[in-house]
């Protein structure tokens, strides 16, 4: 019974010395486990403290100031900063865009005005022509009726002056009469009053004129008055 009882304790001894020694291990693992994960903050915090250096040196080297050919120091700006820019210069910009955008609109009304003026003298202008050509037509009429004797006299020959006076200044003015007699027919410079056939004549072609049509500068104030044969 004895060396039953003492083999008991022996293998109650052999066990407790066992779970002291997994319990002994499992602490130094914990410190080891430990140990280690304080290590890698540490590491961590380094190597954020080194890539912040480096960023700062990265930003103070692009920041120094450099000479130009003329000897002026620069600032070279850091790529990674966005400068701001003050309110004064905020505000000039704005009144250079405004008045940018004034001399624009008043240079556009200034060409408007003046083609406005053109148009309008070009109307007035056109409007006397036509009131003065019944004039012409009668000076026309009236030379055309007078014998070779009487254009001798001197009412004559006053009134033959006076009708080319009349048309030198007109012309000089802008006025031209258009060709028509002997031409080719174009709707655009004459008014067909009469057709006719003839045989010994091109085909579409003016025979005679009636009225004069005159142009002022490049538009038709009077189509000329014509007959038209074949």
């Amino acid at each position: 019974m004895e060396e039953k009882k003492n083999s008991m304790e022996e293998k109650i001894e052999d066990i407790v010395n066992q779970e002291v020694e997994l319990e002994r291990e499992g602490t130094v693992n914990t410190d080891e486990s430990a140990d280690t994960t304080k290590a890698a903050g540490e590491n961590e915090v380094n190597t954020d403290a080194d890539s912040h250096n480096n960023t700062e040196d990265m930003e103070e080297e692009m920041d120094e100031e450099t000479e130009d050919t003329n000897g002026e120091k620069k600032t070279v700006k850091s790529f990674f900063r966005k400068d701001k820019k003050d309110k004064k210069d905020l505000k000039i910009e704005e009144l250079n865009d405004k008045l940018m955008r004034c001399m624009a609109e008043f240079d556009n009304y200034r060409k408007r005005s003046e083609k406005e003026k053109a148009q309008m003298f070009e109307i007035g202008a056109r409007d006397i022509i036509e009131k003065v050509l019944p004039v012409i037509d009668n000076f026309e009429r009236g030379l055309g009726a007078i014998t070779e004797e009487e254009k001798e006299g001197a009412f004559a020959q006053g009134i033959e002056k006076i009708y080319k006076q009349l048309v030198t200044t007109l012309t000089e003015a802008g006025l031209k009469p258009i060709e028509a007699v002997g031409k080719a027919f174009d709707p655009n410079f004459h008014n067909a009053v009469m057709h006719a056939e003839d045989p010994e004549q091109g085909e579409n072609l003016v025979a005679e004129e009636f009225q004069k049509g005159y142009m002022y500068r490049d538009t038709v104030v009077r189509h000329s008055m014509v007959k038209v044969v074949n």
